[in-house]
């Protein structure tokens, strides 16, 4: 699916009101992170995150990290769109840093502006 087609589709399910753009899916992305972060800090607890993780992962625990992923991505569409700026545009400002960072050698270094 493209993103823009996925950004479109998910701000039909969009429903928070409209003092709230930014601010509401933006604490969404935060909240689903953190939802995610703790379904692999259980695993970590667990220490079943030693070997390759699709020889040690359920399916169903598989399933519930890429659920939460969604949640998060669901979350970006949503602030993206109330910023007027398509996901497609985020995705490619971002790999253009990236690559721009790996080129100059510094995409191991730290700080926003590098």
């Amino acid at each position: 699916m493209d993103l823009n087609d996925y950004q479109t589709a998910a701000i039909e399910t969009a429903i928070y009101p409209e003092d709230m753009e930014i601010l509401y899916p933006a604490m969404l992305v935060g909240a689903e992170a953190g939802e995610m972060q703790n379904k692999v800090q259980k695993l970590m607890r667990k220490g079943i995150l030693t070997a390759s993780v699709h020889d040690i992962l359920e399916d169903d625990e598989i399933e519930a990290i890429a659920d939460e992923v969604g949640d998060i991505l669901w979350g970006c569409a949503a602030l993206l769109f109330d910023l007027n700026i398509s996901m497609s545009h985020c995705a490619q400002r971002n790999l253009d840093k990236l690559k721009s960072r790996m080129e100059r050698g510094v995409i191991n270094g730290s700080g926003d502006d590098r």
